[in-house]
């Protein structure tokens, strides 16, 4: 029987020749990250199109999930993240189709493997640094100085902050990657009970998985929301020097 961790596995689909020592072959992880960029596109141009005065369900799924990062944007930034709305809901739509196509049976969860979410979480660590410093410039630095803070502490409590800052795209990328891939093994350990277990005694396992599916779904949700909310309190860090 295949291991739960097989599922995870990264292989390649069109092999290309290496650049150095990087491998640029297009993989099955490259294959649905390409998929998720399509039903995101399919979903938003579609349920678009008609923008019928009395909107339909395609377009009303369509117009919550912009009024949801809308909202979100305004309830964390304010006005002054509107101009990021592109970004942040393109960063949302794009994790959640990635954690709901893994629940797909025979796709591949490019969200379960951390060099992808780390790499988002760091686009969005240097971005927000980089917006920090264009408009506060080195002024930037004083989001390190707690307020109320007596200046006898400030040589302990300025590297903490600074280390907490510059731990922030690991532990995002981390509660992205490890809740994906820690649900998906239980889905697949679960499975592998029915199967062996047979038609007598595998009601049990397969009524326990079809629960951890409903489970699974909510967590895709919650962890592309938590992710997506979290890039909204760091942007409005850089913005507002808030702490």
């Amino acid at each position: 029987m295949a291991s739960p961790l097989h599922q995870f596995e990264i292989e390649p689909i069109i092999s290309l020749p290496k650049i150095g020592n990087i491998d640029i072959s297009y993989t099955n992880s490259a294959l649905w990250m390409t998929i998720a960029v399509v039903v995101v596109t399919v979903f938003m141009v579609g349920g678009t199109a008609k923008r019928a005065l009395v909107p339909g369900r395609w377009q009303s799924m369509a117009e919550l999930s912009y009024e949801f990062i809308a909202n979100m944007l305004s309830e964390n930034v304010g006005s002054a993240g509107r101009k990021y709305f592109p970004f942040v809901f393109s960063l949302f739509m794009f994790i959640l189709a990635g954690n709901l196509l893994g629940l797909v049976p025979y796709s591949f969860t490019f969200t379960s493997h951390i060099i992808v979410t780390f790499g988002l979480a760091l686009t969005v660590f240097i971005g927000v640094t980089i917006l920090g410093f264009v408009k506060h410039g080195l002024h930037f630095f004083s989001f390190f100085v707690p307020k109320g803070v007596p200046w006898v502490l400030m040589p302990l409590m300025v590297p903490i902050e600074v280390l907490s800052y510059l731990t922030r795209p690991v532990s995002l990328s981390i509660r992205l990657f490890a809740n994906m891939m820690a649900g998906h093994t239980m889905l697949k350990v679960f499975a592998a009970f029915v199967i062996s277990l047979g038609l007598i005694g595998g009601w049990a396992p397969l009524a326990v998985n079809v629960v951890l599916t409903g489970f699974e779904i909510l967590v895709c949700f919650l962890q592309a929301y938590v992710f997506t909310v979290l890039t909204c309190i760091y942007l409005n860090d850089s913005l507002h020097l808030h702490h």
